[in-house]
């Protein structure tokens, strides 16, 4: 079973179970930012994680193997996006990225933000003109060495 076939088959247990993201990270033991990645194809399961969720989802065996395997990173089908959600954070990074990476530089010297060593978190915002997104993201900053 390939892992895109694994993640479709998450979906369609999460949305005919009508689960929310939130219960299948209780399940995993993490956050639900981590668990929709995981579970999306983005990172590796421990064997009691895949177990829980396979359970939970009531996957076959195969998918719950394929839950463990250490994905190929990167879940989107095109350079550019074209779902419009996924496109505004691209068009935000083209737009302010040049903004952040110069005031990061500046805080903390020439490197980067990990993407590994890093927390998510993505809330709702009460506002009287609509609600708002809230996206914390939360990485260690790794300087570039001399060698």
């Amino acid at each position: 079973m390939t892992r895109d076939q694994v993640t479709q088959l998450v979906l369609d247990s999460k949305r005919r179970k009508q689960l929310k993201w939130a219960q299948l990270a209780e399940a995993t033991g993490q956050s639900k930012e981590w668990t929709a990645a995981a579970l999306l194809g983005q990172m590796t399961l421990s064997a009691a994680q895949a177990g829980a969720v396979g359970r939970l989802l009531d996957l076959p065996a195969d998918a719950v193997d394929g839950l463990q395997v250490v994905p190929y990173k990167g879940s989107l089908p095109t350079a550019v996006p074209t779902d419009p959600l996924i496109y505004r954070f691209y068009e935000l990074i083209n737009v302010y990225g040049t903004s952040i990476k110069e005031l990061i530089h500046e805080e903390f010297g020439d490197g980067i933000m990990s993407a590994i060593d890093f927390s998510m978190d993505i809330s709702r915002e009460a506002d009287p003109k609509g609600d708002r997104v809230r996206i914390v993201l939360n990485g260690k900053f790794l300087p570039y060495r001399m060698y």
